[in-house]
């Protein structure tokens, strides 16, 4: 796939790191323009110098509506509108039913389904002005599927489908040319494979850090009919093919990335 991406902007949240980070990259080499809404302030200055021309940063706490409004307000000055919004921004959690920490539960929550909440509420105003446009969420497998251990995740996920949904027939009601679909991703080697287990935290050794990476990675194969477990470039593919005008007659619907671990279930 070799789309072009002259002359469009998006905001994608989360877009400092991991799957992000992949979209970013992508759109950039691609020659598109971004501004990234995450609070990892160190890689997001990172991604900016490699692309100075086409990227701009903006701490943003995706829990906080105003801060996306910002960010959207950021890519309208900077690169004179928004044709696109990623929503990437994301944690995950271990905990069960019984034993999860209320507050643990709401965090959850507040990042990975709220924040999915305001950033398309804060981008669709200007993806109007713009005459249309595309929003992808990404959810997760864990959207559809039950996994122990992983309650206030799986929640969040299924909660981004079913907001994805309904916010695509709403575009699609006010024929405002605005698309909504949903990304889903499976075993994806990114850091938050590190942080599970270490109390939402990267290890600060290497050592530490490469360690639980091996072990998640051979869990992932194991887990995985194709015998791999996938990588940010292989979402943020798919992404950039939904963003893209090539996907203009899809919306509200979701596209599981997963290397055949749904079918199998």
């Amino acid at each position: 796939m070799n789309i072009d991406f002259s002359n469009k902007v998006y905001l994608v949240t989360g877009g400092a790191s991991g799957i992000g980070a992949a979209v970013v990259h992508y759109l950039a080499q691609h020659h598109g323009r971004a501004v990234i809404a995450d609070i990892n302030d160190e890689a997001g200055a990172a991604l900016v110098a490699q692309y100075p021309w086409q990227l701009r940063y903006l701490r943003t706490d995706v829990t906080e509506f105003a801060q996306l409004e910002a960010a959207c307000a950021l890519a309208e000055k900077t690169f004179g509108g928004l044709d696109g919004a990623v929503n990437s921004a994301g944690i995950g959690s271990l905990g069960t039913v019984a034993d999860m920490p209320v507050a643990e539960w709401h965090k959850v929550i507040d990042i990975d389904l709220h924040g999915v909440f305001h950033a398309c509420r804060a981008a669709i105003p200007l993806l109007r002005k713009r005459g249309g446009g595309s929003i992808v969420n990404i959810s997760s497998v864990a959207g559809i599927r039950g996994i122990p251990g992983m309650v206030a995740y799986c929640a969040s996920k299924a909660g981004v489908i079913g907001a994805t949904r309904s916010a695509a027939m709403e575009c699609a009601q006010l024929r405002n040319n605005i698309r909504v679909n949903a990304v889903l991703p499976g075993a994806i080697e990114t850091p938050i494979w590190a942080k599970l287990g270490n109390d939402g935290s990267l290890p600060t050794s290497r050592s530490a850090y490469e360690s639980a990476m091996a072990s998640q990675r051979d869990g992932a194969r194991s887990a995985t009919p194709i015998g791999v477990p996938g990588s940010a470039l292989d979402i943020a593919s798919m992404v950039a093919f939904l963003v893209s005008s090539e996907a203009r007659f899809i919306t509200g619907s979701e596209f599981i990335v997963d290397g055949g671990a749904s079918a199998s279930a």
